[in-house]
């Protein structure tokens, strides 16, 4: 692959020099025929050519043409080759680096979309080598953990009580595993999509309430309440989708919620947009992360509470982008609030 790239960079200079060398060519023509016009005009004469006229002509053409030859490599080629050996070292893993073409203009434009994207590419590489070691710690727990258990669970003297103790923990495991590898496809999938199908008009707000009565198990086990009293509203989305954002939601509003807290579920409407906030009082989300939270791979609680993997909220945005809304977050030391904006209506069809 570099031989490939190396090749295609010396090829590209060489044209560069043909392509000079016929710029060369074109101006001494120019210059040569201007000599004989003005020759065949009589304003140049035999005897000015016989003093040196026509060699000092000459001479200027060439040094004009070297001149300017220099002045064009220097002013429209060499930010060229500066651009390429920044983009190959771009492509070969070095983030670290940064263009600087000029301060004002399209160069400057080019540098600080160079620059931006190569912020964002190191910022995503640091996040995805993060989100492979925590994901396969996290996906290597449970089955230590249950592997463990099934030893125990082999054991001729085992008690019921206990028996059924760790066949639980088990299927808790397996279920933490499922959600794992669940969120995985689906984030795959919903990237690959780009135009949103599968439109209906639906009861937003039942499918918000059948969605906490699926979590029910998660929030019945922390003792906590729901505090929400909305109407009915309907939007036109994808159903399907739509329930994945509530869902991932909801479950991460439980997961860090104290036990015994409350989470508040509120839906308005306004100027044609649905907006649905869903809200818990745990732990502060820091400043620091609030712009980064829907990015894949990210996750707050990566470094403390071991829970999370990055992925719910990465699919909440793209769901939410596809039906041309908006997802944002707030939070303080009181509460962290998530909220969906959406489009109350869609003027197509599935």
């Amino acid at each position: 692959m570099r031989d490939k790239k190396r090749n295609e960079k010396v090829n590209f200079r060489i044209g560069l020099i043909v392509l000079v060398a016929l710029v060369f060519l074109l101006v001494a023509s120019v210059i040569l025929s201007a000599i004989y016009i003005l020759l065949e005009l009589d304003l140049l004469t035999a005897e000015s050519v016989k003093n040196g006229g026509f060699y000092l002509m000459g001479l200027f053409a060439f040094v004009t043409t070297v001149i300017g030859t220099a002045i064009f490599l220097r002013i429209f080629f060499k930010p060229i080759f500066v651009a390429i050996t920044a983009l190959e070292k771009l492509s070969e893993g070095d983030y670290s680096v940064r263009l600087d073409l000029g301060k004002s203009g399209a160069k400057k434009e080019l540098s600080d979309t160079f620059n931006s994207l190569a912020i964002q590419l190191g910022n995503t590489t640091i996040l995805r080598e993060d989100f492979i070691n925590n994901f396969s710690h996290e996906f290597k727990t449970p089955i230590v953990s249950m592997k463990g258990l099934l030893g125990l669970l082999k054991k001729k003297d085992l008690s019921p009580v206990k028996r059924r103790q760790y066949l639980n923990v088990v299927e808790e495991e397996l279920d933490r595993l499922a959600s794992m590898a669940t969120n995985v496809l689906n984030l795959t999938k919903i990237e690959n999509e780009s135009i949103l199908t599968g439109v209906t008009t639906f009861d937003v707000s039942e499918q918000i309430r059948t969605c906490i009565l699926l979590l029910e198990k998660k929030w019945e086990k922390k003792k906590l309440e729901f505090s929400m009293d909305f109407p009915e509203y309907f939007v036109s989305a994808n159903e399907d989708l739509l329930k994945e954002v509530w869902i991932n939601l909801l479950d991460n509003a439980i997961k860090f919620s104290p036990d015994n807290g409350v989470i508040g579920v509120d839906i308005t409407k306004n100027d044609g947009f649905i907006i649905v906030s869903i809200t818990n009082n745990g732990e502060r989300i820091k400043e620091e992360d609030l712009d980064k939270i829907f990015n894949k791979f990210y996750s707050k609680t990566t470094a403390s509470s071991g829970e999370g993997n990055g992925i719910g909220l990465a699919i909440v945005k793209h769901i939410v982008d596809l039906h041309g809304g908006s997802a944002t977050v707030k939070s303080d030391a009181l509460a962290t609030t998530f909220t969906v904006s959406l489009p109350e209506e869609r003027y197509f069809t599935a």
